[in-house]
């Protein structure tokens, strides 16, 4: 069971790839889960594209990927 887990952190938000999944723990300790097959853009990208996120306003958005996910 693979988990990879971001080394950049933004106001402690904390996100984790395991298997198919994305897992985000915000600073109140909630945790969300997404399926990969609802972001093939990030299903299929590298380690290192998937590190490259940013916290918004409504969430976390990885720009060279096009992906932005609510939290």
């Amino acid at each position: 069971m693979p988990l990879s887990t971001s080394r950049k952190q933004q106001a402690n938000i904390k996100l984790a790839f395991q298997d198919d999944m994305l897992l985000i723990e915000k600073p109140d300790g909630k945790q969300q889960a997404f399926p990969l097959a609802f972001f093939p853009a990030l299903l299929n990208a590298t380690a290192e594209e998937k590190e490259e996120w940013e916290l918004t306003t409504t969430g976390i958005r990885w720009k060279k990927l096009n992906v932005d996910i609510s939290i």
